[in-house]
């Protein structure tokens, strides 16, 4: 096979130190192979960048083992090319492996062009990149807390979310307060009805009967309050999110406005979007590249002439469930209907 890098660097990085191997090739010679070990302490990784720089080793690869190859990349990046790996690329055979084994191996497999490399976009979006995730993370927690907080009604024998539309509502949140307040699972007929705001208004009656004979202990009592406590946290969190992401991404704002052109996309899904795939499509040599990236694409398996199973990857595991939401608001878009009309949903 053709050696694509005369000279290159394999690494197998772990949480406390990481073992390289240089690899050189001479026409017509094996190749010779100097491995070091070092810790990933900063001085450390340093030292690893001068000792790569005296051998003339520009190149380097190392498998993306958790976020630990992240310290390193982070002082490589400026002066050695670094390639971060799929492990599944670099996969060493059971039984016969260890650590000096494992970086010769990532060496000798990119040495010859076999190790394709993630995409790593720039440290400004992968700075974005944490921010959006984090406010996904946050986002989810809330929608957890939103159910734990509805079954808590349910199991006090509340059903006033087979009334209202949304339980969290001015109207509904003011009926539970109410509701909490009392000592005694006594309701005032009265007073709920003037809790309720605007079209809930005529259905004062379902509403009161929805409510009509809760049973609610202190404890659980406690217990919403606690939950609705941390439900206001994460909100908060996220507004402050909403303006750190806001300013991360003054700089990319052309390209925001240009996705919101796309029927369905919004503004937080233009930003998530560019936090994932950055706006250099030069990583990706075609659409198909980015589509198999981001996990939206069948699996190839076939063997004996016969296909296997063609789900898709656990890839993109932000970025589908983004364009998933898109896909669904593009549907159901009047400002652009055409989804809309040539699926026939009314």
């Amino acid at each position: 096979m053709k050696v694509v890098y005369q000279t290159c660097c394999g690494v197998d990085v772990h949480k406390s130190f990481l073992v390289a191997t240089i690899i050189k090739t001479s026409s017509g010679v094996e190749p010779s192979y100097h491995k070091k070990r070092f810790s990933t302490f900063n001085n450390s990784i340093l030292q690893f960048k001068e000792w790569l720089i005296e051998n003339q080793c520009r190149d380097v690869c190392m498998e993306s083992t958790g976020k630990y190859w992240v310290p390193v990349f982070n002082l490589l990046e400026d002066e050695i090319n670094v390639t971060i790996a799929n492990p599944k690329w670099v996969k060493a055979v059971k039984g016969n492996k260890d650590d000096t084994k494992d970086s010769k191996w990532i060496g000798d497999l990119f040495r010859l062009g076999l190790v394709p490399g993630s995409y790593i976009p720039c440290k400004p979006i992968r700075i974005l990149r944490e921010f959006t995730r984090y406010r996904y993370k946050l986002t989810s927690c809330r929608s957890s807390e939103k159910n734990r907080f509805q079954n808590a009604l349910t199991v006090c024998n509340v059903a006033l979310d087979s009334v209202v539309s949304d339980i969290f509502g001015k109207s509904a949140t003011s009926v539970i307060d109410y509701l909490i307040e009392q000592s005694d699972n006594s309701i005032n007929h009265e007073e709920i009805a003037s809790r309720l705001l605007r079209s809930l208004k005529k259905k004062s009656v379902s509403v009161i009967e929805s409510v009509e004979g809760y049973q609610m202990t202190d404890s659980q009592k406690y217990r919403m309050c606690l939950v609705r406590a941390h439900m206001d946290y994460i909100t908060s969190t996220i507004n402050d999110i909403d303006t750190m992401i806001d300013s991360l991404i003054a700089p990319y704002e052309n390209a925001v406005q240009l996705l919101c052109t796309i029927p369905g996309v919004d503004r937080n899904s233009a930003i998530t979007i560019i936090s994932e795939i950055g706006t250099d499509m030069a990583q990706f040599s075609n659409s198909k590249r980015l589509c198999c990236w981001a996990g939206l694409t069948p699996g190839n398996n076939e063997s004996a002439g016969k296909k296997k199973s063609v789900r898709i990857t656990r890839a993109g595991v932000y970025l589908k469930p983004a364009l998933v939401q898109v896909a669904h608001a593009a549907v159901k878009s009047d400002k652009s209907p055409y989804y809309k009309t040539k699926l026939g949903i009314c």
